[in-house]
């Protein structure tokens, strides 16, 4: 089945419409830092507005475990919308309460609200279906009918995303229709050579991934703390640096089977050893056989990949027609340690062909460092949802639109 889309809910001027978005900014004293994924939200919104909707936008934004908690409120995301919108956006102060209630009731056609932090309530992530489904039913009470188009929320079996869903009629957004489009062109027949770039903290957080793009890559270069997990089960010593003894066994089958399928894993040939996880660290380049040779010894502790290997990475994705990105190189966070991950961005920047970034910590890379979304092909809104996609994995917020994989 195909994903419903907002074709299916036909005209929709002076209709409530509930639109589920994605608002998990990150907030620094009540400031956003990173707006792209209200940014994300416009096209829908927008189209709404124009048709002559109702909107009420709801969305979590971090986890304040069921209560209220200032510090995760949606007003900056709406005061932040009403400033992209260049219009007023209404802002109710609770979900479900008699501020929602009196907001939406005051929605003339083509006004938009936001309402409070979904996860202000305990039934948006109930793990009892009865919890979920009762507070679902007193989200219903709000619309007429539910846009789905928070896509880092699809992999989750919660109130707003799926048992509202079944609840009045849905269709998925703009933003969630683009996503599912990139990602599946990702898994159905993409253009080649097809090269991921996987990178990160852990490789238990990729598993699923590597197994399931194995039969469908070229290559897969490996960075970021994952790599010393890599180099390990090559037999080289990494000092203090991130590993999971508990997944040698494991990658080593990786390596294997790739070498049987013709599959390049390129694991980097040098990286750069810090004397401790700290921005001023003394920190020098290392080849990857000789990682404790240097003046830190066995205590030294890898902060990126190395300058030869950037490069080589670099060349692989620019040679690439299809590349999906997924985890930083380094701790590009401290400018020491962000040399990798930003040669890997512009190399993405370069390709001929798709290319994607994945969400989560590389999204906030490549924007912390200096690089404009419209650089890439595509920049996911969701890291652990587009990794559950690429995995294969049935994600109940799309299943419960008509899409099946």
């Amino acid at each position: 089945m195909a994903l419903r889309t907002l074709d299916s809910l036909g005209e929709l001027a002076g209709t409530r419409v509930i639109v589920r978005c994605d608002f998990n900014v990150p907030l620094q004293d009540g400031v956003i830092t990173d707006d792209g994924r209200v940014r994300a939200a416009l096209p829908t919104l927008k189209h709404l507005r124009d048709q002559g909707a109702r909107v009420v936008a709801c969305s979590h934004l971090g986890r304040p475990d069921g209560e209220p908690d200032a510090k995760y409120s949606l007003k900056p995301v709406a005061d932040r919308l009403a400033e992209l919108l260049d219009a007023p956006v209404a802002f109710a102060t609770d979900t479900v309460g008699p501020s929602a209630t009196e907001v939406v009731a005051g929605l003339r056609d083509g006004d938009i609200a936001v309402v409070e932090n979904l996860r202000f309530n305990p039934g948006e992530t109930a793990k009892d279906d009865a919890e979920r489904r009762a507070f679902a039913e007193q989200l219903a009470e709000l619309g007429d009918v539910l846009v789905s188009d928070g896509f880092g929320v699809v992999h989750r079996k919660q109130a707003s995303v799926y048992d509202l869903a079944e609840l009045v009629p849905s269709a998925a957004g703009f933003l969630i229709e683009k996503e599912v489009d990139v990602l599946d062109r990702l898994t159905e027949n993409p253009e080649r050579p097809y090269a991921v770039v996987l990178g990160g903290s852990k490789v238990s957080d990729k598993l699923g991934v590597i197994e399931h793009l194995l039969p469908r890559v070229d290559t897969i270069l490996v960075g970021g703390g994952m790599m010393f997990t890599f180099l390990a089960a090559q037999g080289h010593k990494v000092g203090k640096s991130l590993l999971e003894e508990d997944q040698i066994d494991t990658v080593k089958g990786y390596i294997a089977t790739a070498q049987e399928r013709g599959i390049d894993i390129v694991v980097p040939v040098d990286a750069v050893m810090a004397a401790a996880f700290a921005a001023d660290a003394d920190h020098v380049v290392a080849p990857a056989d000789a990682l404790e040779d240097t003046a830190f010894g066995a205590d030294g502790l890898g902060l990126d990949i190395g300058p030869a290997t950037a490069e080589l990475f670099a060349d692989a994705v620019r040679t690439a027609k299809t590349v999906f990105w997924n985890g930083p190189m380094g701790v590009f966070e401290m400018p020491a340690f962000a040399s990798g991950t930003k040669t890997v961005a512009q190399a993405l920047t370069e390709v001929e062909g798709l290319s994607v970034v994945g969400g989560g910590d590389s999204a906030a890379a490549v924007r912390q460092l200096g690089f404009s979304d419209h650089a890439f092909g595509h920049i996911s809104t969701g890291g652990g949802a587009s990794l559950e996609f690429l995995e294969g994995k049935k994600l109940p917020g799309l299943e419960v639109l008509g899409w099946q994989q």
